[in-house]
């Protein structure tokens, strides 16, 4: 059929341009100089007009229209595709270019600018530039769906399917199940030790293990790599090319392992999805909220395990012999899930992560609603800070600035963090059910929990949206409460018992 040949053509250019453009994001979080962010914002005007040409171009229209209009007697994978561009171009297609073109090269400097101002732990140097993302998604959204709040197109956006509605209902049920829970467990927790934690841990020992664990946990080294970032993050263009971050903290050795335990994986699920989606629109994780379910799962569930330290504790004793004098299996384990209100989202630990999210999906919804400004943004968070954890961020590095999203343009994000951490419990209670999971992790077996999770998840990429994955692997649909006894049984096991 000649709309389909033209369709697939289509794709293939639109995505060596998004290759091009997601080339350039990397180097500028990774190894670009400073001053090289002006030109480099011109270049990716450039780029961005090209792009916006081609997927705006009277002939793309054309074919996507003409597709989707027999989108119910196509092949079912063309019609989620075909599906999925019209909802792309519905959107793009109403956006002038000129203000295309000027918000990507918004980004380009923003990112320079959110770093500076986190190194410096001065809002005031973000906050204009906040101000003008906030603005330009309102406006976006204001132009391709003037009748919706705009919060809930930017989730969707990330989640396929959710809106505020179905996030007050599950963040309504953490903090009624889960907050007195906390408490408890808190007060619990005070006397492990952690002093360990908190010594001196020279980078190149900690890259060193965390070099030794991306082999342990199955990484592909052929089709990826690992570098340093302000910002842990995961890239990818294809299961072919999939790298990420981590970033050291001499004074916390913990930092670096935990975040390339997560990145790892986010980057595992881009590694195993199935190449016949290479030159699709179905190539990547259908979701945010299912990505996080598999860093959740490989951060928390996996890699704070007993089985998993003791398979691991030796190698971490015999790299930081000095740190670990002293120190017993236990005491490690322990340490690992180890439960505080603490103020960094990334370092906090599973219990008390969600309450993290929680703020910052508030913060967002009110942003969007138009009910706080940017200016308020320093003070709103450290309210919130002190209502659902009791403690105070001590600046703006710390508190509001901590995060590299915003200036990402990334706005209904986060809320996809706690979403996946419940979708990685509903998976779990699955997989613990047909695979030793343990005793696989204790022996350094990664590879047949890989293969599980690809056969069930990873490889089909987006082919099925993240309702219909869900159900396909769990047999039900979103289901917080597996979520909330998961975390109950773990934590009362480790300090109510």
């Amino acid at each position: 059929m000649k709309q389909i040949e033209a369709f697939r053509s289509l794709v293939k250019k639109q995505k060596a341009y998004e290759y091009a453009m997601a080339i350039v994001g990397w180097d500028s979080e990774t190894e670009a100089p400073k001053g090289a962010f002006n030109r480099r914002s011109e270049m990716q005007g450039v780029l961005s007009s090209e792009y916006f040409k081609l997927v705006t171009h009277p002939e793309t229209i054309e074919i996507i229209e003409t597709l989707f209009a027999q989108k119910d007697v196509l092949d079912p994978m063309l019609s989620r595709e075909v599906q999925k561009a019209k909802k792309a171009l519905d959107k793009i297609i109403k956006i002038p270019e000129s203000e295309f073109i000027d918000y990507q090269k918004l980004l380009v400097i923003a990112q320079r600018t959110w770093e500076e101002a986190k190194a410096q732990s001065n809002y005031d140097l973000f906050k204009d530039t906040l101000a003008k993302i906030v603005a330009y998604n309102k406006k976006f959204v204001h132009y391709f769906q003037p009748d919706e709040h705009p919060y809930n197109v930017m989730l969707d956006d990330y989640e396929e399917g959710m809106s505020m509605r179905d996030y007050d209902q599950f963040f309504d049920q953490l903090k009624r199940d889960l907050v007195p829970f906390v408490k408890e467990v808190i007060e619990a927790a005070k006397d492990v030790r952690r002093d360990f934690v908190f010594l001196k841990y020279k980078e190149a020992d900690q890259y060193r293990f965390c070099d030794y664990l991306i082999d342990e946990l199955g990484f592909d080294r052929n089709h990826g790599l690992m570098k340093k970032s302000v910002h842990p993050f995961t890239w990818n263009t294809s299961p072919d090319d999939v790298r990420f971050t981590t970033r050291y903290m001499e004074d916390y050795g913990l930092s670096s392992i935990y975040s390339v335990i997560h990145e790892l994986g986010h980057a595992l699920y881009e590694q195993h999805i199935d190449t016949v989606w290479d030159d699709t629109l179905l190539t990547q994780g259908t979701s945010m909220g299912i990505h996080e379910s598999q860093s959740r799962l490989f951060e928390n569930t996996f890699g704070r395990s007993r089985a998993f330290w003791e398979r691991h504790f030796p190698k971490f004793a015999s790299i930081f012999p000095e740190q670990t004098k002293n120190i017993r299996l236990e005491d490690m384990y322990m340490a690992v899930n180890h439960v505080e209100a603490s103020l960094i989202r990334v370092e906090a630990d599973e219990l008390t992560y969600s309450l993290h999210i929680i703020i910052r999906y508030e913060i967002e919804r009110q942003l969007m609603n138009g009910e706080i400004s940017c200016d308020d943004l320093p003070r709103i968070w450290n309210e919130k800070m002190v209502e659902y954890l009791g403690i105070e961020p001590k600046d703006d590095a710390e508190g509001v600035l901590q995060d590299v999203h915003w200036s990402g343009g990334m706005i209904g994000y986060f809320p996809t963090y706690a979403l996946g951490s419940a979708y990685a419990a509903q998976f779990y209670h699955v997989m613990q059910k047909e695979l030793p999971i343990d005793d696989l992790i204790r022996e350094g077996s990664f590879d047949q929990i890989n293969q599980w999770l690809k056969e069930k998840i990873h490889r089909h990429g987006s082919s099925k949206s993240p309702r219909e994955l869900l159900i396909d692997v769990t047999g039900k649909d979103f289901d917080p409460e597996e979520y909330i006894t998961y975390l109950k049984n773990k934590y009362t096991k480790l300090y109510l018992e």
